[in-house]
């Protein structure tokens, strides 16, 4: 099955469109899996069966695990949330972008290795530097276009043939890049009126949209700038809000709770 079409009976199987990022931080992890060499497996493990019936998607970002030496830990999860809870994709945030050899190297890293349904591109170096990820037809492609952070706005509201980079890169993917059909963009929670601006020029292809929680994304505004007709169109990602609800061994039901809260609060606009 496509990754679109993974994403969309997700939605509708779930109701919801709560994505839940992983990003492991072992100095923050409740003291009994202190000095465990599979502590990164086991507690990411225990987040996605915990948070499994209210996320529609999982997200690990690599650079928390490569940063441990954890690679086959997250192959370890990759693999664990496929078999235990089939149907859920699970989107590598990898940000990778380099010339066409190198991306055919990282494509075959992220959809041979990892097994991940998705990956996040950056566009910088142009359509060749993406093309290898589409020869992967089922895979899905989420091009960075408005990122969650300040200093994105250092580059992304530069001038491009009258409109602002970010918003360029929109039209570039919906109308020559996606060759696929399996291309999303990243559009952060925090600029919501940038949000809109996408949507507006982008009616139906997913968004992944970090920034609510810790970020401070406003929820109701987000739905209401990036939703598509149908109410869906959206992968809003919580990650640190979740994860580190509790820093006791009752982490795993408080990343529950937060969830829940989560998915019923962007439920509640869409």
């Amino acid at each position: 099955m496509s990754f679109i079409s993974l994403l969309e009976n997700s939605w509708r199987r779930k109701q919801s469109l709560l994505c839940v990022g992983l990003d492991p931080e072992p100095s923050r992890f409740p003291r009994h899996l202190a000095g465990r060499s599979d502590a990164i497996f086991t507690f990411c493990r225990d987040i996605v069966d915990a948070t499994a019936p209210y996320a529609s998607s999982f997200k690990p970002q690599i650079a928390y695990f490569s940063a441990y030496r954890a690679e086959e830990q997250l192959e370890a999860l990759i693999d664990h949330v496929h078999l235990s809870h089939p149907g859920i994709p699970v989107v590598l945030d990898a940000k990778r972008g380099d010339i066409g050899s190198t991306a055919e190297q990282y494509a075959r890293e992220v959809f041979e290795r990892y097994r991940a349904d998705a990956v996040t591109v950056n566009p910088y170096l142009g359509f060749d530097s993406i093309q290898p990820y589409l020869a992967y037809q089922d895979k899905g492609v989420i091009v960075l276009c408005r990122t969650s952070n300040q200093g994105g706005s250092d580059l992304q509201f530069l001038s491009i043939k009258g409109r602002p980079l970010y918003q360029h890169i929109a039209v570039l993917a919906a109308e020559k890049w996606n060759t696929s059909g399996q291309l999303g963009l990243v559009v952060g929670a925090t600029f919501a009126d940038e949000i809109y601006a996408v949507r507006r020029l982008v009616t139906t292809m997913p968004f992944l949209i970090p920034g609510i929680g810790v970020q401070g994304g406003d929820i109701k505004k987000t739905v209401h700038a990036g939703r598509t007709v149908n109410g869906t169109g959206m992968i809003i990602n919580s990650s640190r809000a979740i994860l580190y609800a509790s820093s006791g061994e009752d982490f795993a039901f408080s990343a529950a709770d937060s969830a829940r809260d989560t998915r019923d609060a962007i439920n509640a606009y869409r």
